[in-house]
C-alpha cells in the first residue's frame, strides 16, 4: 500500500513538471500568491464595487431566461388584478410575469437594483477616495482614466437597465433623453430617429437597449476592469505614511491566505446584504407605475440617484432659446444634459495632468496624501460633492414644496442661489478646516497632547498636562511632501502659458502650515515620500 501511494505521487510530480514545461505556470502562481495587498479598510470601496458587479452579471443572467425585449401590445392576464385587461408591451409584461410568476424572480430582480446602485456608488466613493489621497499621480494616470470611464459606462449601464421594463417611470426618463438628443444643434432629430427607430416612441428602443444592457456595456465593463485590476497588479498599491512604510516599498497583507479570506468574507456579506435588501426592501415596484403611455407623466417621478443631478440642473435651468440660421437652440436641455456632463468629465480626465502641470515632474507618488495637507484638492472636492447634492435635491423641488409646504417659485429660486453660493462656501470652509487641522497637529508636535489631568504647582496654579507624541504618531505627521510651485521657466520675459502657471501653482500650494522639524528630520521625510529613484531621473529628463 506504501509502495503504491509512493509511486502514484512521483507519477503526479512527474506529470505536473511535464506540463509546467509546456505550460509554464507555477512561477506566475507562486509569485501571484506572495503578492502584497493594502489592509487598509479605505481600499476595501473598489473591492465593493468589484463584487457587486460580480452579482449583477449573476443575477442579470437569471433575469435574461424571462425577459422579452419587446414592445409588441399585449394584453395582461396574469395574477395582479389591477392591471387586468390593460394593453401593454411585451417588455413590461415580461418584468410583470418575473415579479409575480416566477419562482424567485422577484428577489432577484430587486437584488438587481440594488446591486446597480451599490455598484455605481461604490465606484464613486472609490474614485473620491483615490482623489482626496492624490493616488491619482504617477504612475497610475492612467488607471484613473480607465477608473472615469468605467464610472460613465456605469452611469449608461443603469440608465439602460432602469428602462427596459418599459414602465411609466422608464418612459418618462425615455422622454427626457429624446428631449436631450434633440437639443443637440443641427444632427438631434437625426439622433434621436437612429436610437428610438422613428418618431417618439417609436418601436425600437427597447430590443434595442437590450444588447447595450447585456452585451455591449457589460463586455466593455469587463475589460475595463480586468485592465484596471492588471495595472493594480503591476503598479502596486499606494498606502499611508506610517513607520516602515516609504515610496519605495509595498506593504500590506499577502493574498494567500490573509487577503484571500479578508476578501471573500466581504464577497459573501455583500451577497447576503443585498440577498437582505432584495427580500425586505421594495424598489422599482413597476406594478404601481402601470405601463407606459405616452400622453402620460407619474406625479412625483424621480430617477435613481445617480442621474438626479440631470433631472436638478434641467429643472433649476430657465427655458431659454435662440433662433440661430433656421435652427432653434433649446439651451435649457443642452446647457444641463449635454454641455455640463461633458464638462464634468472632461475635468475628472484631465485633472491628473492639470496637477502635475501646476507641481511640475515630481517622479512616482506611492504614499497617499492625507487631504488635510492637500486643501485646495480636497475643497475642491468637497465643492463639486456640494453641488451634486444642490441638483439632487433640485431634482425633488415639486417633492420638497409638497411636503414642507412651500412656494414651489421661491424654492427654485433658492436653489438657483444655492447652486452657486453652495459650491463656493464648501470650498472655503473645507480649506479652512484643512488649515485648522494642519495648526492643530503643529501644536501636537510642539505641545504634545492632553492627557486630561491638571496639577496644581507649588504656587497654587493648577496647569494641564501633555502627553508627547509617540514615534509612530510624529512620523505620520511629519512623513508629508512638501510640494512647491514650479520653478521659473528662466526667460527674460515669461511667455503667458509661463505665467499662468505660476499664478495657479502659487494659489494651489500656498496653503501650507509648516511644521517645527530638524533638517535631518526634513531630510527623512523627504526621503520617505520619494518614489523609486529611476522614475524620478526619468521624469525629470
Amino acid at each position: 500500500m506504501l509502495g503504491s501511494t509512493r509511486k502514484a505521487r512521483r507519477a503526479a510530480v512527474r506529470g505536473f513538471e511535464a506540463l509546467d514545461a509546456r505550460l509554464p505556470l507555477s512561477e506566475p502562481a507562486r509569485n501571484g500568491v506572495r503578492k502584497v495587498f493594502p489592509d487598509h479598510w479605505s481600499f476595501l470601496l473598489g473591492e465593493l464595487a468589484l463584487y457587486s458587479f460580480v452579482v449583477l452579471l449573476l443575477t442579470g443572467v437569471y433575469l435574461t431566461f424571462f425577459f422579452d425585449p419587446s414592445m409588441r401590445e399585449a394584453v395582461y392576464r396574469g395574477p395582479y388584478a389591477p392591471l387586468q385587461g390593460v394593453p401593454m408591451s411585451q417588455a413590461y409584461l415580461s418584468t410583470l410575469r418575473i415579479s409575480f410568476e416566477v419562482r424567485g424572480g422577484l428577489l432577484i430582480r430587486q437584488m438587481h437594483h440594488w446591486a446597480a446602485l451599490l455598484f455605481v456608488s461604490a465606484i464613486g466613493v472609490h474614485m473620491l477616495r483615490v482623489f482626496l489621497t492624490g493616488a491619482f499621480r504617477r504612475p497610475r494616470e492612467l488607471n484613473w482614466t480607465i477608473g472615469v470611464t468605467l464610472f460613465l459606462l456605469a452611469l449608461l449601464e443603469g440608465f439602460a437597465g432602469y428602462s427596459l421594463p418599459d414602465d411609466l417611470l422608464s418612459g418618462t426618463g425615455l422622454r427626457i433623453a429624446q428631449g436631450i438628443m434633440l437639443s443637440v444643434p443641427v444632427v438631434g432629430t437625426y439622433l434621436s430617429f437612429l436610437v428610438f427607430g422613428g418618431q417618439y416612441p417609436g418601436e425600437d428602443i427597447v430590443s434595442r437597449l437590450y444588447p447595450v444592457h447585456i452585451l455591449l456595456v457589460p463586455g466593455l465593463l469587463t475589460a475595463l476592469i480586468t485592465a484596471h485590476l492588471l495595472l493594480v497588479v503591476t503598479l502596486k498599491h499606494t498606502h499611508w505614511p506610517g513607520p516602515g512604510r516609504t515610496g519605495r516599498n509595498v506593504v500590506g497583507l499577502p493574498f494567500f491566505p490573509q487577503y484571500t479570506a479578508k476578501s471573500a468574507g466581504l464577497f459573501f456579506a455583500l451577497s447576503g446584504v443585498l440577498a437582505a435588501l432584495g427580500a425586505v426592501a421594495q424598489i422599482n415596484p413597476i406594478w404601481t407605475y402601470g405601463p407606459y403611455r405616452p400622453d402620460v407623466v407619474s406625479i412625483g417621478s424621480q430617477p435613481d440617484w445617480y442621474v438626479g443631478f440631470l433631472e436638478g440642473a434641467l429643472r433649476l435651468m430657465p427655458g431659454l432659446e435662440t433662433r440661430l440660421w433656421g435652427h432653434t437652440i433649446a439651451w435649457n436641455p443642452l446647457v444641463t444634459a449635454v454641455l455640463l456632463p461633458g464638462l464634468l468629465f472632461t475635468v475628472l480626465y484631465a485633472y491628473p495632468y492639470f496637477e502635475r502641470w501646476i507641481t511640475g515632474p515630481t517622479g512616482e507618488r506611492h504614499l497617499c496624501d492625507r487631504p488635510r495637507d492637500r486643501p485646495v484638492r480636497t475643497g475642491l472636492a468637497v465643492a463639486a460633492v456640494s453641488c451634486y447634492a444642490v441638483l439632487l435635491l433640485a431634482g425633488a423641488q415639486d417633492i420638497l414644496a409638497f411636503v414642507f409646504d412651500v412656494p414651489l417659485p421661491g424654492l427654485t429660486r433658492a436653489l438657483r442661489i444655492a447652486f452657486f453660493l453652495v459650491p463656493v462656501a464648501a470650498f472655503w470652509l473645507t480649506r479652512r478646516v484643512c488649515l485648522a487641522l494642519q495648526w492643530r497637529e503643529r501644536r501636537l508636535l510642539t505641545d504634545g497632547e492632553e492627557s486630561g489631568l491638571v496639577v496644581q504647582g507649588a504656587e497654587g496654579g493648577f496647569e494641564p498636562q501633555h502627553r508627547a507624541l509617540t514615534p509612530a504618531e510624529r512620523y505620520a505627521v511629519l512623513a508629508r511632501e512638501r510640494p512647491l510651485p514650479p520653478a521659473s521657466s528662466g526667460r527674460a520675459r515669461p511667455r503667458r502659458r509661463d505665467r499662468l502657471r505660476s499664478a495657479l501653482g502659487a494659489w494651489y500650494h500656498q496653503d501650507r502650515i509648516d511644521f517645527p522639524a530638524t533638517p535631518k528630520q526634513r531630510r527623512r521625510a523627504a526621503g520617505t515620500t520619494k518614489g523609486p529613484d529611476r522614475e524620478r531621473r526619468s521624469g525629470e529628463r
